[in-house]
């Protein structure tokens, strides 16, 4: 099978099959990662990386069974329920975030969805973040087209719900929460004018095709994703997916992110959880495949992430711009 390069003129494709990813994904290296290198120039400056942080708001005692999730209440991964916590503390990590160089500040709450009283406190939360010059997401669960209204109402700009993994192994990690509720609530909030941000996890003993079918998944939603988050299996006690967990070694990472780059040329790919397991070598192999995000801060959620400094200075050393100073 012949692969096509894209290139800014060509026109966004959302009808792809898996055979073409699989094309793509099997390329010589060197190959793939030119034509990944050549989608990218067309679209995003190369050599300037994207820079956000997470803020667990409220964690713990989520009723879903997500197997890889820490937060879940099914399981015991000693993670404490809390409250949601208070808007000024929630301001005041964002502009401690904004003073160490993240642009946008995303708030992320364990719930399989919000309560409206919940909401009225997210939305001012979302209120005081935007008022700190920041773009501004937040991942709640499901949502209603009213509540997503809602949020469209305060200038929320990006929504995070994943689809986690492909249609196929969906409900081998997940039986509370149907892969269609995920997309209903994509609908909505690209109904509503918010970005969407969707991705995945890789790690959690999928298939390559599995891999590859996720991103089918994403690049055939009816708008691509304006994020893509590539998440790492991260290590978490008392949770299913212990017993199958691999994550893929260096080179299959790098060729599902170049996948991943020209599948969905205008979306950013964002390396995101799981970092903390990545060489510095690992990760400018990623960047060389077009990954053009990656979150900052010491803690994701609930487990670890690289420390501020060594990403200042893996950038420093490759020559890329981002808010890091």
């Amino acid at each position: 099978m012949e692969v096509h390069r894209n290139d800014s003129s060509a026109p966004v494709r959302s009808n792809w099959e898996r055979t073409e990813a699989k094309a793509l994904y099997s390329l010589p290296f060197t190959n793939l990662m030119f034509q990944a290198q050549s989608v990218h120039r067309a679209n995003f400056d190369p050599n300037r990386i994207e820079t956000a942080s997470l803020l667990s708001i409220k964690t713990g005692g989520c009723p879903e069974d997500c197997g890889y999730c820490s937060q879940s209440a099914h399981y015991n991964s000693g993670v404490k329920a809390t409250r949601l916590i208070d808007r000024d503390d929630v301001i005041a990590t964002a502009q401690r975030a904004k003073d160490a160089g993240a642009t946008r500040f995303c708030m992320a709450a364990a719930w399989r969805s919000p309560k409206d009283r919940d909401l009225d406190r997210i939305c001012d939360m979302i209120s005081g973040v935007k008022s700190l010059g920041m773009e501004t997401c937040v991942t709640l669960g499901m949502l209603t087209p009213d509540q997503v209204a809602r949020l469209s109402e305060v200038g929320l700009d990006f929504y995070n719900h994943n689809v986690d993994t492909s249609p196929e192994y969906y409900d081998k990690i997940i039986t509370t929460r149907t892969l269609q509720e995920r997309i209903d609530t994509l609908g909505h909030v690209r109904d509503a004018g918010i970005k969407v941000c969707c991705g995945g996890i890789v790690g959690m003993g999928e298939s390559v095709e599995d891999r590859l079918g996720m991103l089918v998944l994403l690049a055939n939603l009816s708008s691509h994703p304006d994020s893509v988050p590539i998440n790492l299996w991260n290590e978490v006690k008392g949770v299913p997916v212990n017993d199958t967990a691999g994550r893929p070694e260096p080179i299959a990472l790098a060729r599902l992110v170049a996948t991943a780059r020209i599948m969905m040329p205008k979306s950013v790919v964002r390396l995101s959880a799981g970092r903390q397991y990545m060489t510095d070598e690992l990760q400018a192999l990623c960047f060389l495949a077009e990954a053009n995000s990656i979150f900052i801060g010491d803690v994701l959620l609930t487990t670890n992430n690289p420390q501020r400094d060594r990403d200042a200075g893996l950038l420093h050393r490759l020559g890329m711009t981002s808010g890091l100073a």
